[in-house]
Parts: structure tokens; sequence; C-alpha cells
């Protein structure tokens, strides 16, 4: 539609607003979206020149780390690696930010600022070591007697097996696993150890590990965190079986209404995730000074629920049961405690 005359546009890319920092030992690594329009909504055509820049506070200019060409609507990142001067002394405020600039040299200004702290990282995390362990994956790491108590472990877990299709899932299956975690663990004296009890047995994982301090500077808290370590590979076997079952009990009856002599087992259920079921085993306490072995009388298919009706007894006899549990990896548990009961004669 026909308007009033408009100005020449000076092409000035629109400034970026979603910039992030993050700092991990000597190295800074920044992100950013960058903009598809100029700042009179006209669509940028070609690379954009972009300066990216860091700012101390006690500064008065923003001195250049690099400059870059970048497509419009790109997700741009850069790694900054600190010099020196930046990653010595004492921690302290760095402020990061970019600037686009258009064919002649001109911009609409910085973008947000991003804040990291400069000054001397925490030192690396030496001898990360994981073991597989009933519970989850149980990591270890050198610990320097003459550590700060305010230096945090973080803990980098990556998964590394491919995920499976959602055609290949039933209906009961586990939500999606994200591809990486953090684990952190808070200061403590001679911490030097971890259990990550959040992983699935079946899975493959990687570790990294890195030191991290907070550090308040002019009322906000910034994370210093130090270089990570070397990645870890550890894959998640589950080769332990279960907990014994607990609280066996045995009640023995005589029959009625036509049934024969019984004897019934109850005990406490399991609450391992991958529980199959359960295995009943006997053995006849006679008069016998000799020791009878077990005999397992439940089926080849384990027990679902936690009890047993065992109707094969004789009157007059005694009987002892134990009970083992069963993962759906085949690992059967060590025996109950036993317990026992005597048939009522006829």
């Amino acid at each position: 539609m026909p308007g009033a005359p408009q100005p020449p546009s000076l092409n000035l890319p629109i400034p970026v607003n979603d910039l992030s920092a993050v700092r991990t030992g000597g190295q800074v690594a920044l992100t950013w979206t960058m903009p598809k329009k100029t700042t009179d909504k006209i669509l940028l055509n070609g690379n954009i020149a972009v300066r990216v820049c860091r700012n101390e506070t006690s500064a008065a200019i923003c001195s250049v780390a690099a400059t870059l060409p970048l497509a419009p609507g790109a997700g741009a990142t850069f790694t900054d690696t600190l010099p020196p001067p930046l990653a010595e002394g004492p921690p302290r405020v760095l402020t990061y930010f970019v600037e686009l600039d258009n064919r002649k040299s001109r911009s609409a200004g910085f973008s947000n600022g991003a804040e990291i702290l400069a000054g001397e990282a925490p030192p690396a995390v030496d001898g990360l070591t994981a073991e597989m362990s009933k519970d989850g994956v149980l990591l270890h790491w050198a610990f320097a007697p003459t550590e700060s108590s305010s230096i945090a472990i973080r803990l980098v877990r990556r998964l590394l097996s491919p995920p499976v299709k959602e055609s290949d899932q039933g209906p009961l299956a586990q939500p999606a696993e994200p591809l990486e975690q953090s684990l952190l663990v808070e200061p403590a004296a001679h911490a030097d150890r971890a259990l990550d009890t959040s992983i699935r047995f079946g899975e493959t994982y990687e570790y990294r590990a890195q030191r991290v301090t907070s550090v308040e500077v002019s009322g906000a808290t910034l994370e210093l965190a130090g270089p990570l370590s070397p990645p870890l590979r550890i894959d998640a076997i589950n080769v332990f079986p279960p907990s014994a079952p607990k609280g066996l009990e045995a009640v023995a009856t005589a029959g009625e209404n036509g049934s024969g002599p019984a004897i019934d087992l109850s005990w406490l259920p399991g609450a391992e995730a991958n529980l199959d079921g359960y295995i009943v085993y006997r053995r006849d306490v006679g008069a016998s000074s000799t020791a009878v072995a077990w005999q397992r009388i439940s089926p080849a298919q384990p027990v679902v629920g936690p009890g047993y009706h065992d109707p094969n007894v004789q009157p007059g006899h005694t009987y002892a049961y134990a009970v083992s549990a069963i993962d759906q990896q085949g690992h059967e548990s060590a025996l109950s405690a036993e317990a026992s009961d005597t048939v009522p004669g006829p």
C-alpha cells in the first residue's frame, strides 16, 4: 500500500540478545543466535562480520578476542582461550559481548553481556576411575589433602548407547534417558568418591570430572570450573544378584473340606526393579541325624508373588523351607533364613 516515504536502510543487523558463556579451565565457550533481519526488518543477505570482545570490570574498553564471518539466522559458537593475564590471579568478573557490523563497519550496538570469572581455575581432577556396584556406578578420584573445602566435584555423564526407537518399545517403556547429565558432589572432607544411582543397566556411559568453586563477586554468585578430565567409559552390566528374601514364615494345616494337609509360605516382597520372581526350596527335617540337601519344589518358572502353597507334605513330618530371589538376567540370590513347621497328624 502507498505510504509515507522511508529513509534509506542502514542495513544494521539486529543486536544479539541471547549470548551465553561457560568457562572450563582456560577456555570460554560462547553460544548465541545470529539475527535474520536488520533493525529496519529487512532480511539480511550474505555473511555478517561478528566481533567477539571481552571486558574486565575495571577496564574502560572492550578488548576484541576474534572477528568471525557468520551467516544470518545461524546458531553460532566460539571458544576463546584466555590469555595468561586473565587465567591467573584472584577471581574477578569478565564480561563477553558480540557486535555485528554492516558492510560499512557500523553496528546497532553490543549484545547482552555474558559474565564469567577470570582468574586461576581449580586444578584438574586426576585418577578418575569407575566400577560397577549393585546400586550404580561408583566413581573414585584422587583427593588432594591441601584442597580447599569450598571446591565441589562435577561429574558429567554422557550416554553412549544408541537410543531405542519408539517403534521397538513396548507400552510400558521407560522414558528416554537424557544424552548428558551432571552430578554435583558437594564439598566435604576427604570427598574422593561418588555413587551414581541414576544409571540404567545395559547402557554404556562416559564420565568426565572437573573441580568447581563458587565465588561471590559484587553480590552475585558465579562459578569457576577447572578443566574436564579425560573421558572414562564404562558398560553398566548387571552381574549382581538380588537381595535374599526376608521374613519367611511357614504355617502347616491338617486340611479341611476334603483338602489334604499343606504348608503355606509367605515372605516380604523384594524391591529390585528387575526382579523376576522367587524359587522355593525344601528339606525334610526327620529323625535322621544326616543333613538333607535342599530340593527345589517350585516350578521351572519363578514364583511371581511373595507366597507359596506346598500340598506335597506328609502328616507328622517336619519340613524346613528357604526362598531365593532371581532377577530377569538369571542371577539368583542367596537363600533366605529358613522357616519350618510340622504337619499335624491325622
